[in-house]
């Protein structure tokens, strides 16, 4: 069975059970992240950072892994959306008696305001607003700490609310309502009437001393003045494209899996959910991938997010030089480049789909695409700006080096196969990138020396990827050298400037990739063997790649078909997963995906800037023809 092919799985829980993917929304302080249903349960959320263990794991086992609930005891419409240009979360939910809105958020500030507010390490705020009639609402707050294994012990603390350790932090849950203890979770029934309204936090600091949640009076001002952050943050956006809300919704996304203390930015705020429904293909996604760099400080530049962009750069430099010249595939947060893989066999994963993973074997691989990655994203900051300095010369050199040396191995792949090494052609291109940046970066000073022999292993790859990387069978560049098997990361080819996207090899390499591994807005990875067994969706940052490569060939209806067919693949609230299902639209994979939203802010880029083309081009030839009458 082709690998794109889902199939049937294992048994797989009760829908009711297990919300579909796509019904999470995602809310975060940029140092972790919850991920909230559509009926109001927190499902996800790890403290005190993305990768620590988390406190809240419904998402991988609804008996097991602790939830934090709050919605109507009857049922009810649902409808929800983020309040204008932010991350608070506005959830309505219509009962037969009446309408309330639960906004859910956590506060975000500026520095002056920082200083002046005294707050816990993390607060996560839900108000709850009455909008007509009356409705009933339910509470349960039932944190199960490392990964479901443990519960915790909740103590009354009076008018202070509810405090349970978890390790060595304190949880710390108050609200304006009557709590009550419950086992190991504390519970609340009341009701809000129209214009009344009511709220809940939820707060977690890691060592002593604590600090307490802010009262309801104070919450409203940091409603207030999180609303205002996020509005001075999307004016930064210098975005004025088509579907600006779309590609707003993706930087804000990025924003969220953000580590402000580093600047990295996480692949995914989750682990383990399926590439496949009942599959095996369960990652960790909690870690910063060094392919990763260059799209994503290319799209956080082109909207105007330099300080983004230079801090996620200056984490992807701290993180290299633990292991340079040799770079890791991985690494987390602060720059470590351990990360043994695990399984949590206490879980029984999202929809029964196992094994639940932490950790990621993908940091023992060998990608040579990175050096590339790293060098292109240090290039496109430098494009435009100073020359480096000494020590930036020296890396950029070092790492350089090593390609020149290294080049002709064999590596793992971008896609992290599990199938052994082989003579990938992106890798290759990859290492080509690496090489030119290195020259452009370098034309000066200690650099000039390194140059003729820069250009030489460059030219080599070059001619080694045209002999036998470019399948005359397929009319394709191919998968491996020498071979004929086709894959979408030959998608990247035009779009990191190895070839024109115009050019007869580029054009119909991009054409046998959409017949081969293409359905309608929907493209697939590879068809190969990979060392896992088969079955997952279509990768949607293959097809957002597919639109860059078509608006920069001039085809712009095309890509502005695709585009539009795409946005209409993310869920109510404009988010997106790793993959879909053609056949059903399901979310598949971590969610949200920040590679998804950079191919899409990328996608809506390239698409402005053709589309701006066309039509210079068309008034040059209405003044051509105008002055010709003349």
């Amino acid at each position: 069975m082709p690998s794109h092919v889902l199939p049937a799985g294992r048994a797989v829980a009760p829908a009711e059970q297990f919300p579909p993917i796509r019904d999470y929304a995602v809310i975060g302080n940029c140092r972790t992240a919850a991920l909230i249903a559509r009926d109001g349960t927190l499902d996800w959320l790890c403290l005190p950072r993305f990768d620590s263990a988390a406190v809240f794991a419904g998402l991988l086992d609804r008996a097991r892994g602790g939830a934090f609930a709050l919605g109507p005891c009857e049922p009810a419409r649902t409808r929800r959306t983020y309040l204008g240009p932010s991350a608070v979360l506005a959830t309505t939910h219509e009962t037969a008696g009446g309408a309330v809105r639960v906004l859910d958020f956590f506060p975000a500030l500026s520095q002056a305001e920082r200083r002046r507010w005294l707050l816990p390490h993390t607060l996560l705020l839900r108000k709850v607003e009455g909008l007509r009639g009356e409705a009933a609402l339910a509470l349960r707050c039932e944190p199960r700490p490392a990964y479901g294994q443990r519960a915790v012990r909740w103590q009354p603390r009076g008018q202070c609310g509810m405090v349970a350790e978890v390790g060595r932090g304190l949880l710390h849950l108050v609200a304006d309502v009557p709590l009550e203890i419950s086992g190991a979770a504390v519970r609340a029934r009341f009701a809000v009437r129209a214009g009344g309204a009511c709220w809940i936090a939820l707060a977690y600091t890691p060592d002593e001393p604590a600090v307490f949640p802010p009262p309801p009076a104070a919450a409203e001002a940091l409603l207030e003045r999180t609303l205002a952050y996020w509005q001075r943050w999307a004016a930064r956006c210098a975005y004025r494209g088509p579907h600006a809300d779309a590609v707003l919704r993706s930087a804000i996304t990025l924003k969220l899996m953000t580590y402000a203390p580093s600047g990295a930015i996480v692949a995914a705020p989750t682990t383990s959910l399926p590439e496949a429904l009942g599959g095996p293909r369960n990652w960790d996604y909690r870690y910063c991938w060094l392919r990763d760099a260059a799209f994503t400080v290319h799209a956080l530049h082109h909207l105007g997010y330099d300080d983004e962009a230079q801090a996620y750069l200056g984490w992807l430099l701290h993180a290299t030089r633990l292991t340079h010249p040799r770079l890791q595939v991985v690494y987390d947060v602060s720059g470590h480049a351990d990360l043994p893989e695990r399984t949590l066999d206490h879980l029984a994963g999202y929809a029964r789909s196992r094994p639940v993973r932490v950790g990621n074997g993908a940091a023992r691989q060998v990608q040579l695409d990175v050096y590339g990655d790293v060098l292109d994203a240090v290039a496109h900051l430098h494009r435009d700006t100073r020359a480096l300095a000494a020590d930036e010369q020296r890396y950029v050199l070092d790492l350089a080096r090593y390609v020149a040396a290294h080049w002709r191995e064999p590596d793992d792949g971008i896609w992290e196969v599990r199938s052994g090494r082989a003579q990938h052609t992106h890798s290759k291109v990859m290492c080509w990138v690496a090489l030119d940046r290195a020259l452009r970066l370098c034309a000066h000073g200690e650099g000039m020396r390194w140059c003729g022999l820069l250009a030489r292993e460059r030219d080599a790859i070059r001619e080694l990827v045209e002999t036998f990387g470019y399948s005359a069978t397929a009319r394709s560049y191919a998968r491996t050298l020498g071979g004929h098997d086709l894959d979408a990361a030959l998608l990247v080819l035009p779009l990191v400037g190895y070839v024109a996207a115009t050019a007869p090899r580029a054009r119909s390499t991009v054409d046998a990739v959409r017949r081969a591994l293409a359905s309608g807005p929907y493209v697939f990875r590879y068809f190969a063997p990979d060392g896992l067994p088969p079955g997952e969706g279509a990768f949607a940052l293959c097809s957002f790649w597919l639109v860059e490569c078509l608006a920069l060939r001039g085809d712009v209806g095309e890509a502005r078909a695709l585009f539009e067919a795409l946005l209409s693949c993310g869920n109510d609230v404009g988010l997106y997963a790793e993959e879909l299902d053609p056949a059903t639209g399901a979310f598949l994979g971590n969610f949200p995906q920040a590679f998804t939203h950079v191919g899409l802010i990328n996608a809506a880029l390239a698409l402005a800037t053709s589309e701006r083309a066309v039509e210079r081009a068309e008034e040059r030839a209405v003044q051509d023809v105008r002055g010709n009458g003349h």
